[in-house]
This record gives structure tokens, sequence and C-alpha cells, in this order.
């Protein structure tokens, strides 16, 4: 291939990532790395299921779609056992979540992905379920990082300016989504 057809490749896919991800001010400009940049890779445990996994979901340049795959398996609705394509930006906000913590271990999952199904009967047990909740859009998890405390994840959260963060201190986790910047 040539040198111009290398270079407009390039540029073609930085401004595709670059639509992609505009609505995301706090991760548009750490996902726009170049195709050198580093692996990316997450850690989960699954509380519910007990499954583990450490995927990398970005390398050379683009997504690899076996490590979303894995992770998108993890992050499942294991109620039901439905898989749905987690939005890859959520990925990339918890990567930076967890890079901005310096936090390398296992990331424990209390929610994902959530079906209509599962989700409409955890709304009938709970006032604070949403029913339109972005778990049911693959733009959601509940999650914990053992380690580091609460208040902490909420505030590194925040400053992301990525989306949505809920604070859980009862219940143990904070809830990041790639929704309209809000907290509660």
């Amino acid at each position: 291939m040539s040198e111009i057809c290398t270079l407009r490749r390039r540029l073609l896919g930085g401004a595709g990532a670059t639509l992609m991800l505009a609505g995301l001010p706090g991760v548009a400009h750490a996902s726009l790395q170049s195709p050198n940049a580093p692996l990316r890779a997450l850690s989960f445990y699954n509380r519910h299921t007990g499954e583990r996994t450490t995927a990398e979901f970005w390398g050379e340049g683009h997504y690899l779609q076996s490590g979303l795959s894995q992770l998108d398996t993890v992050l499942r609705d294991h109620r039901v056992n439905e898989v749905a394509p987690i939005d890859r930006g959520l990925y990339e906000l918890v990567y930076q979540l967890a890079e901005k913590l310096d936090y390398h271990k296992d990331i424990h999952l209390i929610s994902g992905y959530r079906s209509m199904k599962t989700n409409e009967m955890l709304a009938a047990r709970s006032g604070g379920v949403a029913k339109r909740s972005y778990h049911t859009k693959a733009m959601a998890v509940d999650i914990a990082m053992p380690g580091v405390a609460l208040s902490d994840l909420r505030k590194a959260a925040l400053s992301l300016q990525g989306g949505g963060v809920g604070y859980y201190p009862r219940s143990g986790f904070v809830h990041v989504d790639t929704g309209p910047v809000r907290r509660w």
C-alpha cells in the first residue's frame, strides 16, 4: 500500500473516531491516540456469576473484536443469559477511570447489560431502578474497585465528565454510563 493510501486511511479513521466519540467529552481525547498507542485491556470479576476475564479491547489503532466479545460476555444479563454489544465508549470510560485511579486489578461488576425483562423485574422490586435505564442500552455498569474508597471512585468518575455517575454507598457500588453528563 502506498504512503498516500496509508495516510488517507489514518485520516479517515481518525475522522470517524472523532465523530463517534464527540459526545464523550471526558473520553474523546484519550480515545483518539495514535495507532501506535499501547494495548488497552480491562479485567472484570462478575460478582453474580463468579466469572473473571482480562481482555485487550484496543490495539494497533483499532478495537479488537475478540477482546470486546470476551468483555461483552462477562457483562451480559446473567439472569436470562443475554449478551449485547456493550458501548465501546463505556469500555473507554471504565479504562480511563481505572487509569486515573492507577487500578490494575479486577474491577468488580455488580450490573452490566440488562434485558428489558430483567430491568422490569428489578424495577418492580425496587424504586431505585430506572424504567429507561442505560443498562438496557448496554451503556452502563455498576462497579466497585476493591481497595479504592467508593467516594474516591465516584470523585474520579465525575472528573472524567464522560456521562452519568450514580453513587450507591449502601449497596457498595458506583454507576457509570455514557449518557448525558449528570450525577446522583
